[in-house]
């Protein structure tokens, strides 16, 4: 249909023929790209979501262990499933930086997960967190504060798809360190990316004896994914992409995944590599499990923090550095108040304090590596005492190494000079 088709004579307004072919427009393209026109077909093959919304239990939220002086629960936040509401949402007042603030309440508040043993995790009966993840947040703690123990931790979960997003943009954490993929997406929306601290890939769980060994045994399939996550999204693109059909069985939380695939709800369960080691603990018969050794994504794990604050972004990416490089230079827990006692290695006595004023340039101590190192340990202390050989997860490091120690490790830290 041509625009002088709407042409008039009888002396109608050109702004409302503008504001009618403005409408005209809109309609035309929402019919392209929001639906299916006349005569179109869809081009991916038919997938069954069957959605599960039973309110996720109990993982300790902010609210629930009193440990943010605002509940995340509480935040002003957009809409869940509105994605320019998110980035769009305000962020924290202008006023002091961020480190600032932070040492003036004199701990650092740290979204983690508490449900994930191995990378972050609440004892309730102990009242301790453990974790790889929980072991950044110290590490951060024991540089601005020079105490490791200086950090409020608080439980975030991947329900509504928003709230551990929303409570780094509104500033309920300063940090989150919580097994959460680097997107585009993501990075535009009002949040920034630290270092990867770990490298991942999402795959699937399956019963030992399924006879599925790789992603194509899956066609028909009934596969329980986390609703509103990357693996969701991962999930859906390479399959779409293989032309395989299937069934998912979305889950508002991840604590719901892993006993409805326990109790035969679906044949498979996808995540991260990571992620599916650590629940596998948490079934029935872990043994008649098995990962498959195949990825359908890379994952790079890392923390998140609030944009436009240089100044953070600086201090929570040179406390990864650090511990990264610490191992480059074989500088562990053990050996660290040695080293920075005798060691003649310019490298070793920059990153220590000995040499040089670069922590000052942060804002933090000259020995705030030291304090990492000594109170937290190198990345590859972190990574073994949570995850290593003698764990009972003994997740091989692969990518996971520093680079200069073999075997496909692509860890690197920028030096320090």
């Amino acid at each position: 249909m041509k625009h002088e088709s709407f042409a008039r004579t009888d002396g109608a307004h050109p702004r409302l023929l503008a504001r009618l072919l403005a409408v005209v427009g809109a309609i035309t393209l929402l019919g392209g790209c929001g639906g299916l026109s006349l005569g179109q077909q869809p081009t991916a093959p038919p997938v069954v979501i069957i959605v599960t919304a039973t309110p996720a239990p109990g993982a300790p939220t902010s609210a629930a262990l009193n440990a943010s002086p605002t509940a995340v629960s509480d935040l002003a936040t957009p809409n869940p499933t509105d994605v320019s509401a998110q980035a769009t949402a305000a962020p924290p007042s202008a006023g002091p930086g961020l480190l600032q603030r932070v040492r003036e309440r004199g701990r650092l508040v740290c979204g983690t997960n508490a449900d994930l043993p191995g990378f972050g995790f609440y004892d309730k009966v102990r009242d301790s967190w453990s974790g790889f993840d929980v072991d950044f947040c110290r590490a951060v703690a024991a540089a601005i504060f020079g105490d490791a123990g200086a950090v409020e931790f608080i439980a975030l979960n991947t329900s509504g798809r928003n709230e551990r997003f929303d409570a780094v943009r509104s500033g309920a954490v300063d940090v989150l360190f919580r097994n959460t993929t680097w997107t585009l997406g993501r990075d535009i929306a009002q949040l920034a990316f630290g270092p990867t601290t770990f490298h991942d890939g999402q795959t699937f769980m399956v019963r030992a004896d399924s006879g599925i060994s790789k992603s194509a045994d899956l066609a028909g399939k009934r596969i329980c994914v986390a609703r509103g996550t990357t693996s969701e999204q991962n999930l859906n693109d390479d399959f779409t992409a293989q032309g395989i059909a299937f069934e998912g069985v979305l889950y508002d939380d991840e604590n719901q995944l892993y006993p409805a695939y326990d109790r035969g709800e679906c044949d498979a369960v996808t995540s991260d590599s990571s992620q599916l080691a650590s629940k596998r603990q948490t079934l029935s018969e872990p043994e008649k499990h098995s990962i498959l050794g195949e990825r359908i994504s890379r994952e790079p794990l890392g923390p998140v923090f609030i944009e436009s604050d240089e100044q953070w972004r600086d201090v929570v990416s040179w406390v990864v550095f650090a511990t990264i490089y610490a191992e480059e230079l074989r500088v562990d827990q053990e050996n660290v108040a040695g080293e920075l006692k005798s060691s003649d290695d310019p490298r070793v006595r920059r990153l220590l304090g000995a040499e040089g004023e670069f922590g000052k340039g942060l804002g933090l101590s000259s020995d705030f590596a030291y304090q990492i190192v000594s109170q937290v340990g190198s990345y590859g202390d972190i990574y073994d005492r949570n995850l290593g050989p003698t764990t009972p997860f003994a997740l091989e490091r692969g990518p996971n190494k520093a680079w200069n120690l073999g075997a496909g490790g692509v860890l690197a830290s920028p030096p320090f000079r």
